[in-house]
């Protein structure tokens, strides 16, 4: 099997490592060319890719694979969102001249909004923040093409190596909302759900990649500052916003079970 993936960050890297080892043969993409080295010297095949306005690179021989996952986060924050639903329809454009067949995009469960309710793949999501808004459109943008099949994976919280979430809110303190309920998956877990999309061959769904465990925001940041050495937070004890988020479909489609966080 060949994958290609658009994307070679925190998770892209990861996940090309992880095929690498079971014997697949993977192409990584970044958007500059003295970061092709270091892809080569993992075993990844490099191509440079860039969507970015006046600036397009692109390869063909990228995209003659199997799979192609995108893993490029918008910046929303830097206010780059309509940059970001630009270099997605150029990615699309791509997939289809190419003839890609199979597509993973990756999304993050901040599309839903925080309605103090439990919500899964059948929710509404409602997003109310810049970067839901981005992801949301970029996933409708994807699931009104029929040409190829995209599952979309909303990712929580990211934790893991690099991640540690004891730092996260280190040393601060009367961080609100300290009551809310933590929506979070552990880098292991997203490879797994991955792997197994890839095994169960599973492309058209919507999975929502967080663990089932879901405990108070300032009991888990206290006990992860603590376990790393780190000055407690301090949190106000009450409860805001929140949502706790679900899947319907990753053990029913995948048979997957998450690890924990």
């Amino acid at each position: 099997m060949i994958v290609s993936i658009l994307g070679c960050g925190w998770y892209g890297m990861a996940l090309a490592k992880a095929l690498l080892n079971d014997g697949m043969r993977v192409k990584g993409s970044t958007t500059s060319a003295e970061k092709m080295e270091p892809l080569a010297a993992d075993g990844i095949e490099p191509y440079q890719i860039n969507f970015v306005v006046h600036e397009e690179v692109y390869s063909p021989a990228f995209f003659d694979c199997d799979v192609l996952f995108i893993a490029i986060p918008p910046k929303a924050r830097s206010g780059e969102g309509a940059f970001f639903i630009y270099k997605i329809k150029n990615a699309i454009d791509c997939i289809k001249l190419n003839n890609v067949q199979n597509v993973v995009f990756i999304s993050s469960t901040g599309v839903y909004a925080d309605l103090n309710a439990e919500v899964d793949e059948l929710s509404n999501p409602q997003p109310n923040t810049e970067a839901g808004k981005v992801l949301f459109a970029a996933e409708e943008l994807f699931r009104t093409e029929t040409s190829f099949k995209t599952t979309i994976i909303r990712f929580a919280g990211l934790i893991g190596p690099g991640r540690n979430p004891g730092r996260f809110f280190a040393g601060k303190k009367d961080i609100p909302n300290g009551d809310a309920p933590v929506n979070l998956i552990h880098l292991d877990d997203c490879i797994g759900l991955s792997k197994a999309i890839l095994q169960k061959q599973a492309f058209g769904y919507l999975f929502n990649g967080c663990s089932p465990v879901h405990p108070k925001k300032s009991e888990f940041y206290t006990k992860a500052a603590i376990d790393s050495g780190l000055v407690a937070p301090q949190f106000i004890d009450e409860l805001k916003e929140w949502k706790i988020v679900k899947s319907v479909h990753v053990e029913a489609v995948l048979g997957y079970q998450f690890k924990g966080i």
